[in-house]
């Protein structure tokens, strides 16, 4: 299909079905598209922020013990019925719409030359060519590339996890040598995502900086011009992949990976053209990781009262940290000068906000754990059907429980009730900051009781132990050069009281949730914006878009000060014992 044909397609694909809406030709809409790991979701936003509409639509997922997969024509069509959803409920016209943004979960995507799709499933089913991001078949590649000591990875915390892209294209690529021709190509499924609607496969710097081991600041240093549209890729270290036994990514420029790189938000291609007549174009914006769009959308709300003065502006958002809470939790900070910090992510370059390295930090179950947690319980499904019963979210019912529990036992405050039980929230191995996917989770007190109370309080530890996690995360940021005071959350699970208000007490930082609860979406749509030339620049856009909400404060009780303290001393201890236990059975078997 030429590229003209196929950027009529792919806005036939999203438009289709309309509704019919009067356009107003000056009103200026960005839409902005993110997939998750359960769902395609889209939203449109005005030109102060504000979301007009939004819809999802879910996708479909497959498990298999270490290997999840998906499926990216899939994905797709879960993006256009979202976008017709959203379109429809915010009445809002095609013509209306000035940019569009993706951001997308780091997921791993194979597509053949033509872009067609290429399995990466042992099963060979040909419609599963996405890795997902949580996918971890790739532990013992990550052992062995880590085992390297490339330069590189002093750019990712000290050592890659299974989750980045290299070990995983590590792991798939015998089966592709041996089942296809070499014409093929790996892309960060936001990548894709903008590939899909452009055919422009540049890649973002936000993905190959994170996921791909690109070194940004080379790309900026040979760059030397930031108003240049040289997006040549520069920052790949060839070395690295001859090292690892994947030297043929080098081939073609890097071709396979990303002979071009851009920043987020650089307009890609012609844009999506609405159809092959007219000569408007909409912009698409280069893509963020979803985590990273969240932050783009949230990290510049700070009230009013809080704003510091334009000159301090650049030191103060040094001081913030960005929860994008969902079935895992990213943890952005960003500082004027690289921070090498052991077991975090980074320092990566402008792949975030521009000119600054960011530190990520993360728990690869968060929200996933939770679901877990209760899914497995004896008194779930009562619960739910309650819950449904009374159209609240199973959280609103478990979080009505722990405040009746804790009046009818009289503890002085809700947290105190789970004295007796302490969680390891390690379930998916720790990203950070120890950095140990092989760790396990860990539930001290369990008891026979299966009630609906006891639920609860399984429940309410689990948010504390990965609140517990998020404070071991800022300590360790702190001691390594950051200076964070201040939590912005955003993400699903930022719509709870309970995991936020806990967050803030164990963490000990006000906790600063956005106007606007769809962060991820305006972070996409900021791009689309930038895409648009409607800003000059994405900070700009972030200064423009962002607003503040609620600020949820610490308690100013020192007595739950010291329970969260005594707790947080048990955490960590559990990770100790756990590593002694790992060491004597080792010594047993070996």
């Amino acid at each position: 299909m030429s590229g003209s044909a196929r950027l009529h397609s792919v806005f036939l694909e999203m438009s289709s079905s309309y509704p019919v809406v009067l356009a107003n030709p000056s009103r200026c809409v960005f839409l902005g598209v993110d997939v998750g790991t359960g769902s395609a979701r889209a939203g449109l936003f005005d030109k102060s922020g504000k979301l007009l509409g939004s819809s999802s639509s879910p996708i479909q997922i497959w498990k298999d013990g270490a290997h999840v997969e998906q499926s990216s024509t899939d994905i797709w069509h879960a993006i256009c019925a979202a976008v017709k959803a959203a379109c429809s409920s915010a009445e809002v016209a095609p013509e209306e719409v000035k940019g569009l943004g993706f951001a997308a979960t780091c997921s791993l995507v194979a597509v053949d030359a033509d872009g067609s799709p290429v399995s990466v499933s042992w099963s060979g089913d040909s419609r599963r060519n996405v890795i997902v991001w949580m996918d971890h078949r790739a532990v013992e590649q990550a052992e062995r590339i880590n085992s390297c000591n490339s330069p590189v990875l002093q750019y990712c915390g000290g050592a890659l996890s299974p989750e980045m892209q290299p070990p995983k294209a590590s792991s798939q690529l015998i089966q592709l040598l041996y089942c296809l021709t070499l014409d093929y190509m790996w892309m960060d499924l936001s990548d894709w995502l903008s590939y899909r609607a452009t055919a422009d496969d540049t890649r973002s710097l936000c993905t190959t900086v994170c996921k791909w081991t690109y070194l940004g600041h080379a790309h900026m240093q040979q760059i030397n011009d930031k108003d240049s549209r040289n997006m040549e890729a520069c920052g790949w270290d060839d070395d690295f992949w001859e090292e690892i036994g994947l030297g043929d990514l080098v081939e073609g420029h890097h071709a396979k990976i990303g002979r071009s790189v851009a920043f987020p938000g650089h307009p890609l291609g012609s844009g999506l053209t609405p159809t092959a007549a007219q000569a408007r174009r909409i912009p698409v914006g280069t893509s963020l990781i979803d985590a990273h769009a969240g932050g783009v959308g949230v990290i510049e709300s700070a009230p009013p009262s809080d704003s510091a003065a334009e000159e301090n502006d650049k030191e103060d958002i040094c001081h913030r940290i960005v929860l994008v809470c969902g079935t895992s939790t990213c943890h952005m900070a960003v500082s004027r000068s690289k921070l090498f910090i052991p077991g975090v992510w980074g320092p990566f370059w402008s792949a975030m906000v521009p000119e600054y390295w960011l530190t990520e930090g993360g728990q690869s179950a968060t929200g996933a754990l939770l679901d877990h947690i209760i899914e497995n319980h004896a008194a779930s499904t009562h619960l739910a059907n309650q819950a449904a019963s009374r159209k609240v979210s199973l959280f609103e019912l478990l979080n009505k429980i722990l405040e009746k529990m804790t009046s009818e036992q009289n503890h002085p405050f809700v947290a105190a009730l789970t004295e007796d039980i302490h969680v390891l929230p390690d379930f998916h191995g720790n990203r950070s900051p120890i950095a140990d996917p092989k760790a396990k989770g860990v539930i001290y007190g369990l008891t026979l009781d299966t009630s609906e109370q006891q639920l609860a309080l399984l429940y309410l530890a689990t948010v504390q132990g990965i609140a517990y996690g998020t404070r071991h995360i800022v300590e360790h940021c702190n001691a390594h050069g950051h200076k964070i005071n201040t939590l912005l959350a955003c993400g699903g699970l930022a719509k709870n009281p309970l995991f936020i208000q806990e967050h803030a007490d164990i963490v000990g930082c006000p906790i600063i949730l956005p106007r606007e609860s769809e962060s991820v979406l305006l972070g996409a749509a900021i791009l689309g914006a930038v895409a648009a030339r409607k800003f000059p620049s994405l900070s700009e856009a972030m200064k423009a878009l962002n607003a503040a909400g609620q600020v949820i404060h610490p308690s100013k009780d020192p007595k739950v000060k010291k329970y969260h303290d005594a707790k947080y001393n048990i955490f960590r201890g559990l990770y100790e014992q756990q590593l002694s236990y790992r060491s004597m059975m080792a010594q047993a078997l070996a």
